[in-house]
């Protein structure tokens, strides 16, 4: 069978999964959802009912970085996997301290005793250090991207849009100029198109 990926457009985590999907050329049926409206095939697939979420036909993949493991292991055609273990412990942090401080900043009202200014202060602390890794080259390692930039950006991403004035405003330019650029690549505009939430008996479609 063809793997399918039930997705949801504007999810970083999902977003991270389609990335990887995408460099690979793995093809898959993507099968979009709404998340206020999950459908009960999705919820019969998904352990968590989070996506993204992969049934590859002997296995189903419920974490966004597994995704990613497992489309390059088929196929990495530019080595974004043969990187510094530095990218381990960048995605770890992002995934970590990184999200939840953004979570915390973003949903503040979700929580409870948030204080807003300490946690923006914790993801800045991690974009600074991103943004030292970055120095002067286009992505973490250097002139071409590893697994560690798409693993990470979509949550930088997310982070700067929640205030984009206020964002824009830090002493972070080479974050800056590394998420611009991806924002503006041909990469993030092909794994952002919109696709109607599938339904039973619609088409498939295919992505990459």
């Amino acid at each position: 069978m063809t793997p399918i990926l039930w997705s949801f457009r504007r999810c970083p985590y999902a977003m991270r999964a389609r990335l990887g999907i995408a460099e690979s050329g793995v093809r898959v049926e993507l099968r979009e959802i709404v998340l206020r409206a999950k459908p009960e095939p999705f919820l019969e697939t998904s352990p968590s009912g989070t996506v993204p979420c992969l049934n590859t036909g002997a296995d189903v993949i419920d974490e966004s970085f597994d995704v990613m493991r497992w489309a390059l292991a088929q196929n990495d055609p530019n080595d974004w996997l043969d990187m510094p273990d530095l990218g381990d412990d960048l995605i770890a942090t992002c995934d970590g301290p990184f999200k939840k401080a953004l979570d915390r900043y973003k949903y503040a009202i979700r929580f409870d005793d948030v204080d807003v200014d300490a946690e923006k202060q914790t993801a800045v602390d991690f974009l600074t250090r991103l943004n030292d890794q970055i120095g002067d080259r286009a992505f973490l390692f250097g002139d071409a991207p590893k697994l560690a930039d798409y693993a990470i950006l979509p949550f930088v991403r997310q982070f700067a849009h929640v205030d984009q004035d206020w964002f824009y405003a830090q002493p972070l330019p080479n974050v800056i100029r590394w998420l611009d650029a991806f924002k503006s690549s041909d990469r993030f505009k092909w794994i952002m198109t919109k696709y109607a939430p599938w339904a039973d008996g619609d088409d498939p479609i295919y992505f990459p």
